[in-house]
């Protein structure tokens, strides 16, 4: 795409708030140049490259706020154990693959007993049972806890020592880290290489076309958030680096070292619930001598905050369960007592899942300009009256998870994200579940979960000039073409998946996004004029 010579795309259906109806879009460089039909576009541009798009939907591409690329690479060229549904079944995926690829070791991603007849996980000797002394790494599908092999155990001298050991059974905390830690470098450069092109190939391929990076020195440190912000490729990475500091200059130091955007993404407050990890007020349901992990003391907690405040940089944490909830907001409380509340907001701090969190402290986060970075399809997978959350919490508990319409009601901002590898890439299909939440009353419109996916992101990472995430004229030239199927034009006034309730509102439509209907196909996804996939 040329500066002088435009291209007009036509024959298609442009999602545009300023332009409903429109059914063309010029593209000069790498902005968008005008919006309209197609008779006036080829008038207005007699000279441009023409497109016909045979009917296919244009939308703003996506933006993922928060995932793990090389984990997610590496789950999607390796051994990928989601679709196991029984123990037995986990273990023979596991002694397929370490046969199939014998000089390598075996790592892996996506077990969840949760869903297995037997509710529990493999244990150490199993996995030595097909392994021999092969060293293997098989983290949890919400990456809290990991299977790890006596040959990997062997590897971590201070292994006994570390809060989460246990010597039969899943790793968590310091102990998973530490075999996390040395089954990532057991992976040959080349292999971690091919892992982060490969997740972002994916994430073009899925109309994506900027990720934010929750990285740190506990998830894959600082060697491989580096080589990811070193890679030259179309999706746009923003970083945010999970770790503490306690003074302003170590926080502008700290970024001035990464170059993340903030000090904040998985900055582990607690684990997760899966895990039994989230740090809870009551027991777990299913498990009643606990209540979960608290990885980072309230002190500490406040500490960040008002560094970070004070540093004008974004401050944030990973944060699932209430009582980790709790400790955050009392923190930002004592933060804006002591800085106020404009100092605060203007930092543009943001909690990662969020998923307890009760009407008043929905209500102060909203007051503080606090961003949710949310993930719509934890509660596809485990919400509901027999899922996952019901059962480690039980049901009444459960049914309060991830309260999308109470956090939008309370003015939070939302982006929504993947957590890939924890959940897959497609953003529809977060979108989806945003609009089809398994709790009655926690669903959000369509046209939010779309906006959250789509200019929330990047309002998100601090871009707030009112144009990128849209399609109007002026606008960053940042697109996917979709074969999308029906618009949800007619749906009943009470459709969920539709973007108004009104057609007179002369907003643009959204495919349909019911529970069975089939999710558009990303035909081409463009970012910035270049295109990045298709």
């Amino acid at each position: 795409m040329s500066e002088t010579s435009p291209t007009l795309l036509v024959n298609g259906r442009v999602h545009s708030p300023t332009h409903p109806d429109a059914t063309a879009m010029a593209v000069r460089g790498d902005v968008v140049a005008w919006l309209g039909s197609d008779d006036v576009g080829r008038s207005l541009f007699p000279g441009a490259d023409v497109e016909d798009l045979a009917g296919g939907f244009v939308a703003p591409g996506f933006v993922d706020s928060h995932l793990h690329l090389t984990a997610t690479g590496l789950t999607l060229s390796g051994l990928d154990l989601g679709a196991a549904r029984s123990r037995a079944q986990c273990i023979q995926m596991v002694a397929d693959h370490a046969a199939a690829h014998p000089d390598r070791p075996v790592w892996g991603h996506g077990w969840d007993e949760s869903s297995w007849p037997e509710n529990s996980p493999p244990r150490t000797a199993d996995l030595d049972a097909v392994l021999g002394d092969r060293p293997a790494y098989l983290s949890r599908v919400d990456v809290h806890s990991a299977l790890a092999s006596t040959g990997l155990r062997r590897l971590v001298a201070e292994l006994p020592a570390a809060a989460g050991y246990t010597p039969d059974r899943p790793l968590t905390g310091d102990a998973h880290h530490l075999v996390r830690a040395a089954a990532r470098g057991l992976l040959t450069p080349g292999q971690l290489a091919q892992a982060r092109a490969a997740a972002l190939r994916a994430a073009a391929a899925a109309g994506i076309v900027a990720v934010h990076e929750c990285a740190g020195p506990e998830i894959g440190g600082l060697d491989d958030w580096l080589q990811l912000r070193a890679l030259d490729h179309g999706v746009e990475v923003t970083g945010y680096w999970g770790e503490a500091v306690s003074t302003p200059a170590r926080a502008r130091a700290l970024i001035e070292e990464t170059g993340a955007r903030g000090l904040a993404g998985d900055l582990f407050v607690d684990g997760a619930l899966g895990s039994r990890t989230a740090w809870l007020h009551e027991p777990y349901a299913d498990a009643a001598d606990r209540l979960g992990t608290c990885y980072l003391d309230p002190d500490a907690i406040e500490a960040h905050v008002r560094a970070c405040t004070e540093a004008e940089v974004t401050a944030g944490f990973h944060v699932i369960g209430d009582a980790a909830v709790s400790a955050v907001v009392t923190a930002f409380e004592r933060v804006v007592a002591r800085l106020g509340a404009v100092a605060v907001a203007r930092c543009g701090h943001r909690l990662e899942h969020v998923e307890m969190v009760t009407e008043e402290q929905a209500a102060q986060l909203g007051r503080w300009g606090v961003i949710a970075s949310v993930q719509p399809n934890f509660d596809a997978l485990w919400g509901g009256t027999d899922g996952m959350y019901a059962r480690r919490l039980g049901a009444p508990r459960g049914s309060r998870l991830n309260p999308l319409a109470l956090l939008a009601s309370q003015g939070v901002p939302l982006a929504l994200g993947s957590d890939a590898p924890v959940t897959g890439l497609d953003p529809w299909a977060s979108v989806r579940a945003a609009v089809n939440h398994r709790t009655p009353g926690s669903a959000i419109s369509a046209r939010a979960a779309f906006a959250a996916a789509t200019r929330g992101g990047w309002r998100a990472a601090g871009v707030q000039d009112g144009r990128t995430g849209t399609l109007v004229p002026g606008a960053p030239a940042s697109y996917a073409v979709w074969d999308a199927g029906e618009l949800d034009v007619h749906a009943p006034r009470d459709a969920v998946a539709r973007w108004s309730t009104d057609p007179r509102a002369r907003v643009p439509a959204l495919p349909r996004l019911g529970p069975t209907d089939a999710l558009p196909r990303c035909r081409r996804t463009v970012h910035r004029g270049a295109v990045i996939h298709g």
